[in-house]
């Protein structure tokens, strides 16, 4: 079933007090405001130089044929929709993580070239789940990347809890349908993840992997993280039964083998 968010005017703006939505503060008088931005107060958001400019989609800007994402690639121009939270929520992670934007952009295009305008790769089915609803994770120890392996949810959320609290393991959402979907309170998020494991720059590395193509190569690359399961995330995660009983928390298929992290 299509994902439907709430209207402006009956957001409930206690969301975004909680994650992943406090993370983007930075950007809240655009949600929490009664008006809805348009392309020139975002524009004024981009820091230093940019060839970029979110540009208003109608059938002017349409008119001329481009793919979405070649017209990016040619012109700079991301076309945004008006009053449209999707949309929104993609601009902010373009003014965010422009170097992860722009790495998915080459690729589409590159497959493109190679496909045409009407069927889609492998590859670009992973970039499109990425840029939808990925997320980049971080972590620290390998006995916490064991448990996610199995899908042993309890152990990763709630045996590992104290790693989440301290900042060991840490999930930055980077998919714009991810952070549209939790407008909707107490609503069961399940993104698709890149694994870092160590320190430094995990953004900065999935960057430069996607843009050589080193990975996003099949959606199966993809992890599938319960992120609502993160401590703090969602109102149940200080009832251990939560990790045993809501929906969000998949076995493992049969077969299923996740590639080793970056």
């Amino acid at each position: 079933m299509r994902y439907v968010a709430p209207t402006r005017e009956a957001l409930d703006r206690r969301v975004l007090a909680s994650p992943p939505l406090s993370h983007w503060s930075g950007y809240a008088a655009f949600v929490e405001g009664d008006a809805w931005p348009d392309v020139d107060a975002l524009n004024a958001c981009w820091s230093g130089e940019s060839r970029h400019r979110f540009v208003t989609q109608d059938k002017a800007l349409l008119a001329d044929g481009l793919h979405y994402e070649e017209r990016i690639a040619k012109r700079g121009a991301i076309a945004t929709r008006p009053r449209n939270w999707h949309d929104l929520f993609n601009a902010f992670v373009w003014l965010r993580h422009g170097p992860l934007k722009r790495a998915l952009n080459a690729r589409q295009v590159a497959e493109i070239a190679i496909m045409g305008p009407r069927e889609r790769s492998r590859p670009q089915c992973a970039l499109t789940h990425f840029d939808e609803a990925g997320m980049v994770v971080s972590l620290r120890d390998p006995a916490m990347l064991a448990a996610w392996d199995t899908h042993d949810w309890h152990a990763l959320f709630w045996t590992f809890r104290d790693a989440w609290l301290r900042g060991d393991a840490r999930v930055e959402v980077f998919g714009h349908a991810l952070l549209e979907h939790a407008l909707t309170p107490g609503k069961l998020l399940v993104g698709k993840a890149l694994v870092v494991m160590g320190q430094g720059d995990a953004l900065a590395r999935c960057a430069e992997a996607i843009a050589s193509g080193a990975i996003l190569n099949d959606p199966l690359e993809l992890r599938p993280l319960p992120v609502s399961g993160v401590p703090g995330w969602h109102p149940d995660t200080g009832d251990e039964a939560f990790y045993t009983t809501a929906p969000c928390f998949q076995p493992l298929r049969a077969g299923r083998v996740y590639p080793a992290p970056l």
